[in-house]
């Protein structure tokens, strides 16, 4: 098995579910998110299977969606754990580096995080996001605890959508207004 089928595919379910989300939010015109392909370079085939058996990244990706919402441009990465926190390790310097750009053109930069142990999905502002970052690049705390996840931004299934997210956005961006006034 090559290394990118034993690594790169850790959050496969949450995004399953995601792009089943986008899917749905495309067809009732609420908003059009892609996932972005991680280009990969086969560097063994099969030949009588014709399936590649090992395969390297060919660039580092930047993050694993990008769209627009009802006018708004999005960037997320989607983030899955097993434990009862997030490792700040899971998430990449180009990531950040992406994440801040966009966000620097007006764009709105998040992560979605499920956390498998409870079977609970967050949104992460990218501010959160970055706050931590910056505290595990200068020896502090090197994840993001559980405990710390904003309640109000848990994403929650609503009738066919599986993760209707667009609902803890509205929520993170009606905050934001509140605070500049």
């Amino acid at each position: 098995m090559g290394y990118w089928t034993s690594r790169g595919l850790r959050g496969s379910q949450l995004e399953e579910n995601l792009n089943i989300t986008n899917k749905i939010y495309l067809e009732q015109g609420l908003a059009v998110v892609q996932k972005i392909p991680t280009a990969i370079k086969p560097v063994e085939l099969d030949p009588g299977k014709g399936t590649i058996k090992l395969a390297y990244f060919e660039e580092k990706s930047t993050v694993d969606y990008l769209g627009n919402i009802q006018g708004i441009p999005v960037c997320f990465d989607a983030k899955e754990t097993n434990q009862k926190r997030l490792p700040i390790a899971n998430i990449h310097r180009h990531q950040i580096a992406f994440m801040e750009a966009f966000k620097k053109q007006e764009g709105l930069s998040f992560l979605i995080v499920h956390f498998k142990f409870c079977n609970e999905t967050f949104l992460l502002p990218f501010e959160v996001l970055k706050t931590y970052w910056d505290h595990a690049q200068n020896d502090g705390r090197k994840s993001i605890p559980y405990a710390d996840f904003d309640q109000n931004l848990r994403i929650y299934p609503s009738h066919n959508i599986r993760l209707h997210y667009l609902e803890a956005i509205n929520l993170y961006l009606t905050g934001k207004e509140k605070e500049q006034k």
